[in-house]
C-alpha cells in the first residue's frame, strides 16, 4: 500500500491509483488540482475530513441553531409587581371597564383572573380582568 501504484490482483492490472490517468472502465482518476498541470495543488474549498456539525434536531437541517436566543418568558411578573405595590400602599385607583364605566377604589387583592376592589360608601366589587379596559392612579386624574 505504500507508494503511488496499487494493484489488487492480476485481473485488476489496468486499475491504478489516483496518480495514473484512468481505470479499467475508462474513468479519469485525476484530481482537479492536478488537472491543470500545476505542480502545486490548488487549495480546496473544503478539506477532505470536513464533517458537518450535528444539529440538535437529529441532524435535520433547521432554521434553529444553538446560538439562537431563547424565547422570552411568558410572564414578566410586571403586572403582579404593580398590583402588589398598589395593594400595599392602598393607592386610590380608577378602573375603566370595557363598556366605559369607571370604578373608583383601592385594590384589596388579586388573582389570575380577577381583582377585588374596596370602595368608600359602596359595596366591594370582584371584577373579572377580561372586563377591565385599563386602570390608573386616581391622582393622575386631577393632573
Amino acid at each position: 500500500m505504500s507508494g503511488g501504484t496499487q494493484i489488487a490482483n492480476v485481473s485488476d492490472a489496468k486499475r491504478v491509483s489516483h496518480k495514473g490517468q484512468e481505470t479499467e472502465d475508462g474513468m479519469s482518476m485525476v484530481r482537479p488540482h492536478e488537472a491543470d498541470g500545476n505542480g502545486q495543488g490548488r487549495r480546496q474549498f473544503r478539506t477532505l475530513d470536513f464533517k458537518r456539525a450535528k444539529s440538535p434536531n437529529n441532524g435535520n437541517n433547521s432554521r434553529y441553531n444553538n446560538n439562537a436566543k431563547p424565547a422570552p418568558p411568558e410572564s414578566t411578573n410586571a403586572e403582579n409587581f404593580y398590583y402588589l405595590k398598589q395593594m400595599n400602599s392602598k393607592t386610590p385607583m380608577v378602573i375603566v371597564m370595557t363598556d366605559g364605566e369607571e370604578i373608583r377604589g383601592w385594590i384589596e387583592w388579586y388573582d389570575k383572573s380577577c381583582l377585588k376592589v374596596n370602595r368608600e360608601g359602596a359595596p366591594n366589587l370582584l371584577i373579572q380582568k377580561h372586563c377591565i379596559k385599563y386602570c390608573f392612579k386616581q391622582e393622575e386624574l386631577t393632573q
